[in-house]
């Protein structure tokens, strides 16, 4: 079954508003991690030794845990993972937002069950790589859009989410090897939407083609004046609002750009630098 038809179908259960829900989500961790210290880790974070063993609230739990535990950078963190959530949401539809998420949360659920089975140790992921990936999806999607770093410097998306990846590429070469499978984890959803899914990215350059090709028509266009008409003979003063079988030139001879109806086109005088009164 295609996505588009799964969109069809499915798209209705999609969650709406799903950055509201992990926002909150975000901020009830942030709260146990600072009020309640070792709470997460004990009963919350994603460790599939307590899983198998009956807790599976912490499949959803673990993303709770805060990427800081500083009240001004977490606010400032919110604030940034909504922006760019809720935008994407806007972008791509209510499905395939969803779609990007889930493909993210369960990227890190796998790669965790993976390190416990094959290494038997627990890797404990969070969903902060998750919402640095907004980032790249967004710079994917309109590379051409601004930030304001510091609500002052701006830059372009593409830029940022170049700087991303060099920050990710060293964390892959300098890394330990939980930093290196975060890593991964984090840029899962980006792979699989962009390699195979790409429905979403297309259709929004598609739309902004669109938008780019009508804006350079109507640049094209005359502009509207006179009283709502596009032409106005210089001479009779006529427009095709009065006439709308009348045609109307331009004379090559005049200065200023003046039209003229046909009936006037070739008596009227000329109107130029030298001579503003006019001449035959």
């Amino acid at each position: 079954m295609s996505l588009d038809k799964l969109e069809r179908k499915l798209g209705r259960f999609a969650i709406r508003n799903l950055m509201l829900y992990l926002i909150i989500l975000y901020i009830g961790g942030f709260m146990l991690v600072t009020l309640r210290p070792g709470f997460y880790e004990t009963y919350l974070c994603l460790n599939w030794a307590m899983i198998l063993k009956g807790q599976v609230w912490r499949l959803v739990t673990y993303i709770m845990y805060p990427p800081s535990t500083s009240i001004l950078w977490f606010l400032l963190e919110c604030f940034i993972f909504w922006s760019l959530g809720s935008n994407l949401e806007k972008l791509w539809g209510t499905f395939y937002f969803n779609l990007y998420v889930f493909i993210g949360l369960f990227a890190n659920v796998i790669i965790s069950l993976l390190v416990y089975l094959i290494g038997h140790q627990i890797l404990p992921l969070t969903a902060d790589s998750l919402y640095m990936s907004f980032l790249l999806a967004f710079a994917m999607t309109v590379p051409e859009m601004r930030f304001y770093l510091y609500m002052i410097i701006p830059v372009k998306a593409k830029y940022l989410a170049v700087f991303y990846m060099v920050i990710l590429g060293l964390q892959l070469v300098m890394g330990n090897w939980a930093t290196r499978l975060s890593v991964i984890a984090s840029l899962v959803n980006v792979a699989v939407f962009f390699i195979f899914i790409r429905k979403p990215i297309l259709r929004v350059k598609q739309f902004i083609r669109r938008q780019q090709f009508r804006e350079n028509i109507r640049a094209a266009e005359p502009t509207v004046k006179y009283g709502g008409a596009r032409h106005r003979c210089a001479v009779c003063g006529r427009t095709e609002l009065d006439d709308p079988n009348l045609e109307f030139r331009y004379c090559s001879k005049c200065a200023g750009g003046r039209e003229y109806c046909l009936d006037h086109l070739y008596t009227h005088v000329h109107v130029t630098a030298e001579h503003p009164e006019g001449q035959q």
